[in-house]
């Protein structure tokens, strides 16, 4: 039988399986903003889960992040006797098979149409770049998406180059004088740092800046239909 009480300690699955199957959902974080009516129980954060309250919602399902979560708390559910299922995502292809997966063999509910919609929007080939980006995740310290991201993958698929995308890291501290360079248009979304029109912007003198939906850039779900068009328009002069 498939499972039929599921926790998720990731915002973006948490928002997928809203859409797709909420009567299975009966658990997820604070982070988990979306959708707005969300109402189920709240287990803490990504980081720290109050594994208490998981065991008490009696889930046959916990749906984590080898990213967002912690191995930590991944072996303890399971040492509890807990199934959990553990996504790994790089690149949009990536997101979109895992989940998948999920839906169809795990949860057996087959392919919701805001996945096929998704597959069919961002498919095909990665274009040349015709705009050289950063993506901002954090100030003070700086910080910026580097390689082998979910964000990367998906910036190069609107045909955008990260200039940081040969990183040595992923995710890499930087200065501002490391993404403040003439052609250059740094992303500055709304989360995990909260930028905006008077925080962030400011602090470059060379590179345009376009504020952006952190969302539509790092969330693999239903957010990702529409999502090409959204942050085109965002970054459009």
């Amino acid at each position: 039988m498939p499972p039929r009480r599921v926790v998720s300690l990731v915002p973006s699955i948490t928002e997928a399986l809203a859409t797709t199957c909420p009567e299975r959902l009966v658990g997820a974080t604070d982070w988990c903003t979306h959708p707005g009516d969300l109402a189920v129980q709240r287990v803490r954060g990504t980081k720290n889960p109050d594994l208490k309250v998981i065991g008490a919602l009696a889930p046959d399902l916990v749906v984590a992040n080898k990213e967002e979560n912690r191995e930590l708390d991944v072996r303890r559910l399971r040492e509890a006797g807990v199934p959990v299922w553990v996504t790994d995502i790089e690149t949009v292809p990536a997101a979109l098979e895992s989940l998948g997966r999920l839906f169809r063999d795990v949860l057996e509910v087959g392919v919701p149409d805001w996945l096929a919609a998704a597959g069919e929007e961002w498919g095909g080939p990665v274009p040349e770049p015709s705009l050289e980006v950063a993506v901002a995740i954090w100030r003070d310290p700086w910080m910026a998406v580097g390689r082998d991201t979910f964000t990367g993958d998906l910036v190069a698929r609107l045909g955008w180059r990260n200039v940081l995308a040969d990183s040595a890291e992923r995710y890499p501290h930087v200065e501002v004088s490391d993404l403040d360079r003439d052609g250059v248009t740094v992303l500055l979304p709304d989360e995990p740092y909260v930028f905006t029109a008077d925080d962030g912007p400011e602090a470059f003198a060379r590179a345009r800046t376009a504020l952006v939906s952190g969302r539509l850039l790092t969330w693999y779900g239903p957010s990702l239909v529409g999502a090409r068009a959204a942050l085109t328009a965002a970054v459009a002069p």
